[in-house]
């Protein structure tokens, strides 16, 4: 453990050398290096957590450098996955904290082997639905997760300790409807929220692996930076007792419903959607770069295969069959694609 790079933060009594150990010895895994992750990841490096896997299915792209502090304009030309180009920036930031970078959409298939062996997760993605999984997860597991979310100029979080405190279904019991939630598509997003929120998480984080759970804050922390406005509301009597999760049934609905088919998911302000494969594949890319050089205009990197679509449109193929379809956000027509290019 290096003092000298952590002594201000071991002078801060809570900590202390004791604190700082554990830290060193911590392993956490954070979902999703987007806003949120970035600043969420980038502070738990620099504090010195011991290990730190970080999973993101996506890309960066160009629209994401106003708010994803951890990306350059180098890594969009470049075609680089998240998960990738951070691991690289945060390994520069703190070479002594063990990166994992994980390129792959968390899903009931995978969840027990990208979740493995880590003693909290924190969230970073921007979809309910994962942060259902997250929960389902957390709460079988009895790990303890934070969640987090912003949208506009406000944004919330709450720490999920299972079997102490409410879970995210207890507070949240169903994902909301398509469309009537803001999405930063909609609403937009401002990055010094995200810095917010993604701080508190990280602070959370700070406080639990370091021992000092009385001094977490216990609430639905929310925050409105544009109107100057900070409401934390209480939980400590959201726990319902008839909650599907982690209730006397104890139902993990989605961390159960492993059917195999497509999942297509629409991408947050990108006019894109993600698509995984029902089943595990694993493709060669550069024998499919020939095998569709007619299609359009072929890009091929250690990570991906981009194809710029005579019709204006642009797909992204990984090696393990997930895709970004670029130019809409109708899934039914991302599937179309999808079908028409690989044949499943």
């Amino acid at each position: 453990m290096d003092n000298n790079r952590y002594a201000r933060q071991m002078r801060f009594r809570p900590v202390g050398e004791s604190g700082q150990r554990k830290l060193s010895e911590a392993r956490v895994a954070v979902v999703g290096v987007g806003a949120l992750g970035c600043v969420i990841a980038q502070h738990l490096v620099r504090s010195g957590v011991g290990y730190v896997r970080i999973i993101d299915r996506d890309i960066v792209e160009w629209s994401n450098l106003q708010r994803q502090l951890l990306y350059t304009e180098q890594d969009a030309t470049d075609l680089l996955p998240k998960s990738e180009a951070a691991a690289r920036r945060l390994t520069a930031m703190n070479r002594h904290v063990a990166i994992e970078p994980i390129s792959a959409d968390l899903s009931a298939d995978n969840a027990d082997n990208l979740l493995k062996d880590v003693d909290l997760i924190l969230d970073g993605t921007d979809n309910f639905t994962v942060r259902y999984l997250i929960n389902d997860y957390a709460v079988r597991e009895g790990l303890p997760w934070i969640y987090g979310g912003a949208v506009g100029a406000s944004g919330m979080t709450m720490t999920v300790l299972p079997g102490a405190t409410p879970c995210y279904r207890c507070v949240f019991p169903d994902p909301p409807p398509p469309g009537a939630s803001d999405t930063c598509e909609t609403a937009g997003v401002i990055s010094p929220i995200v810095d917010v929120i993604g701080s508190v998480q990280a602070t959370e984080a700070i406080k639990l692996l370091t021992g000092n759970v009385e001094a977490l804050h216990g609430t639905l922390f929310q925050a409105d930076l544009w109107n100057h406005a900070w409401m934390p509301l209480s939980i400590s009597h959201a726990k319902r007792p008839d909650c599907p999760c982690c209730g006397p049934s104890r139902r993990f609905d989605y961390l159960e419903q492993s059917d195999h088919a497509p999942v297509a998911a629409t991408l947050c302000g990108r006019n894109s959607v993600h698509l995984s494969p029902g089943a595990a594949v694993k493709l060669d890319l550069g024998k499919l770069a020939n095998q569709l050089a007619s299609a359009g205009e072929v890009d091929l990197n250690p990570y991906l295969l981009r194809i710029r679509l005579h019709n204006g449109m642009t797909f992204v193929l990984f090696a393990d069959g997930r895709s970004i379809i670029q130019g809409t956000d109708e899934t039914s027509k991302a599937r179309s694609v999808y079908a028409e290019l690989l044949g499943i």
